[in-house]
């Protein structure tokens, strides 16, 4: 998808729909309809635009496109008709390029390497594991392989598939796939990514950290999960 200069809102927009028309599907029945016409667009608007005047916001948050883009996320607010007709916007948050993200749990000598990783969303060290944003286009595997190496220097010498989650299907599209990673070598922190250091943990004492709320972080619990689910892990000892 080609990135128009900043503040070209519906260029951007109809650059998105082309590129990525599954984005804005509207199957039978679904609660909010995504409004491509012009002129429903515009009334969509005004109707937001008097309802944010009454909170006293400016009526330029009512502007539906691609309203802010980085090289990893863009937020659109959509026009959109409700499920009793009415009109409005809905923002949401669609990964740069529609590319999916990858949370990756390392197995060496067959306990799960954790992460301690300053997180600055929460201002808190999270104990986690490691995961990041995917390139557009590169295959999800690729994407797990880059992080390890990036965030504990380590290669997977055999990588299992856990499939995939939304991690918020309230705000965004992004779908993440998880992975468990049979990995060979010392695993080291990477201080550069704000990672300070790593921990080897059983299966279930990662169980224990989850259940006493010490790992708070979704995308690690959702891999635990899965991965015991599919019997890669024993969640007791």
């Amino acid at each position: 998808m080609e990135v128009p200069p900043t503040g070209m809102n519906d260029e951007m927009y109809a650059s998105l729909r082309e590129s990525f028309p599954e984005l804005f599907v509207n199957p039978p029945g679904a609660g909010y309809e995504i409004l491509l016409d012009p002129e429903l667009r515009a009334a969509a608007e005004k109707f937001y635009a008097g309802q944010l005047a009454g909170y006293g916001f400016p009526a330029e948050l009512a502007q539906t496109g691609v309203v802010y883009y980085d090289p990893w996320v863009m937020l659109l607010r959509d026009a959109v008709r409700g499920p009793s007709g009415e009109f409005g916007t809905y923002i949401r948050a669609v990964p740069f390029g529609n590319a999916e993200g990858v949370v990756i749990l390392p197995v060496h000598d067959g306990r799960v390497v954790l992460v301690r990783h300053f997180r600055h969303a929460t201002r808190d060290w999270q104990w986690e594991l490691p995961r990041g944003f995917g390139l557009p286009g590169s295959e999800p595997a690729d994407d797990a392989r880059r992080e390890l190496l990036e965030e504990i220097g380590a290669e997977a010498t055999a990588l299992h598939e856990l499939g995939a989650i939304y991690p918020d299907t309230g705000l965004t599209s992004g779908v993440t796939r998880l992975f468990l990673a049979e990995i060979a070598g010392e695993p080291r922190p990477a201080t550069a990514e704000g990672i300070t250091e790593v921990r080897h943990v059983s299966p279930a004492e990662l169980g224990e950290l989850i259940r006493d709320e010490t790992i708070k972080d979704s995308f690690t619990i959702n891999a635990y999960a899965r991965a015991v689910l599919r019997g890669h892990l024993e969640a007791k000892a």
